[in-house]
């Protein structure tokens, strides 16, 4: 369980131009949500919230700019309403990045490092203590995962490893996480996402 209740039924955008966007749908559909793939702007408009899924951060940030999304999400951002970057998500959510050759959504006072774990071989598992969430460890699933080398205010680090390497960090209504928590059966930390919602500009 959360220790903040989580709202009734929402309806919840995953941005499906690349990655794993259906995880993402599944798991808010078996929570009893209405999810809605997200693949152009005009959709933004009518959902309460909204996940930027993993996937490829340079090819969904090629896509963003291609399809007139980059204003539009940095617009929701702003809107106060939940929005969550899960690995590549995190990264586009990013103000600062290193070596992504174009500009994501530049929203969250972080800085990203990519594919800081190493090659898709080098994926692991790990259990991480998240701030908000109650019930015990949640199990991470790290897959070509990035990480947040640092955290500015407003944004604070919400999850870390053993060694201390911020994993998870939130700004008001933003949410970033270097890894995959629609690939496990937990949906925890989707509940809470869902509960933090802002006053509009919170986020900026």
């Amino acid at each position: 369980m959360t220790n903040v209740q989580a709202p009734g039924p929402q309806t919840v955008g995953v941005l499906a131009l690349q990655g794993d966007f259906r995880e993402h749908r599944e798991m808010l559909e078996a929570m009893g949500h209405r999810a809605i793939e997200i693949r152009k702007p005009a959709q933004l408009e009518g959902i309460d919230a909204l996940i930027i899924p993993g996937g490829e951060s340079t090819t969904i940030a090629r896509l963003i700019l291609s399809n007139g999304f980059q204003q539009p999400l940095r617009d929701f951002c702003a809107s106060g309403k939940p929005t969550w970057g899960t690995c590549a998500g995190a990264i586009l959510l990013a103000k600062e990045v290193d070596r992504l050759d174009r500009p994501g959504i530049e929203t969250m006072a972080i800085r990203v490092r990519r594919n800081a774990f190493g090659r898709q071989v080098d994926s692991f598992e790990e259990e991480i203590a998240i701030e908000g969430i109650d019930g015990g460890p949640f199990r991470a699933v790290f897959i070509r995962a990035p990480v947040i080398e640092r955290v500015d205010p407003p944004a604070r680090a919400i999850a870390r490893l053993e060694d201390g390497t911020v994993v998870a960090a939130r700004q008001g209504n933003l949410l970033a996480t270097s890894f995959h928590p629609e690939l496990t059966r937990d949906p925890r930390l989707h509940a809470y996402f869902l509960t933090i919602g802002a006053p509009q500009g919170a986020a900026k």
